[in-house]
């Protein structure tokens, strides 16, 4: 049976970056694992036809000086760029979000299509299952999905787990967000950027033409809808149609070549948690991180990227010997 040191469970930010923390601190028997077909979570790039989209984090902003020193990093290797934003810049994926969390990931051990259906604590550490039927031993295990999904993980597994930190997960509250997906035979109306945030119609978070953003070939768009409209009409099967029917000044829909819907259902935590972790088993060996587990000092106060990437760091330093 395969034994590793660590097994991270989630490939999303958070996950990569206690990873590479945990390996340029000299851990090398890791396992980052995930559910989905590739790493990255909500860095995501789905193919358009020619084209393609990210249609998750489109950018992320940096306020600490340990991401802007691992950004200063990946502007050399060609993996991001400054996208806009003079004062307060926004960078992207060159390739992007996807390339970009796989180019993060590309050292680490992973298991893909691996779901954690249980974990059982024995004498020496934790015996993990997946779905599939595989299982291994693992000293330590650091959990970094959705807190929804450590939630459901945990019920199912006969743990020992400290009560008020238990409830302090459980606590975590997600909203969803509605993401539509077009593509065009002609060129937008989008300003040169392909960014729009402002005036837009009630319900409708941002715009965004992936042909202006330097990723697509083809003239793919993300429309991205807020929080509250997406859970007001979360599991409708005419959400498309509403979504078209708000963006008519912006698009004309008879040049739309192709239509897709993606449904997030944990994108954005309404409740977050002001510590980078939270220690489950209460000795360092169950470990809980991720986008909504903020640093005590986190000015935004909000999930995104660098909270992701800081809870992941934190983690990682707490989980070594």
């Amino acid at each position: 049976m395969d034994h590793y040191e660590i097994t991270i469970v989630g490939a999303g930010l958070a996950g990569i970056t206690a990873a590479r923390r945990l390996i340029k601190q000299g851990r090398k028997n890791i396992l980052l694992t995930d559910k989905g077909e590739s790493v990255g979570g909500r860095l995501a790039t789905r193919r358009i036809a020619g084209g393609c989209a990210d249609h998750g984090a489109q950018f992320f902003t940096v306020r600490t000086d340990e991401l802007e020193e691992e950004v200063q990093e990946w502007l050399k290797c060609g993996w991001i760029k400054r996208w806009f934003g003079d004062h307060y810049p926004r960078y992207t994926a060159v390739q992007g979000m996807s390339g970009f969390a796989k180019h993060l990931a590309s050292d680490i051990c992973t298991s893909l299509h691996t779901k954690v259906v249980k974990i059982i604590e024995n004498e020496g550490g934790y015996r993990i299952y997946s779905e599939d039927g595989a299982e291994w031993q693992s000293d330590k295990v650091l959990l970094t999905m959705p807190a929804p999904q450590i939630v459901e993980l945990i019920k199912k597994s006969p743990l020992d787990v400290v009560e008020e930190e238990w409830k302090q997960i459980k606590d975590i509250y997600f909203e969803p967000t509605y993401v539509g997906i077009f593509q065009f035979k002609e060129q937008t109306k989008l300003p040169e950027d392909g960014h729009v945030d402002k005036g837009l119609a009630e319900g409708v978070e941002r715009l965004v033409d992936h042909q202006k953003k330097g990723i697509s070939s083809d003239v793919v768009v993300s429309v991205y809808m807020e929080a509250e409209w997406s859970r007001k009409h979360y599991g409708e099967d005419y959400v498309m149609s509403l979504i078209k029917e708000k963006l008519a000044d912006y698009f004309d829909w008879n040049q739309a070549l192709s239509e897709q819907l993606k449904r997030w259902r944990y994108a954005q935590a309404r409740r977050v948690k002001r510590q980078p972790f939270i220690d489950l088993s209460g000795d360092g060996r169950l470990v809980v991180a991720g986008d909504a587990f903020l640093r005590l000092n986190d000015e935004a106060g909000r999930t995104r990227f660098e909270s992701a990437y800081l809870s992941g760091k934190d983690a990682a330093a707490y989980l070594s010997w």
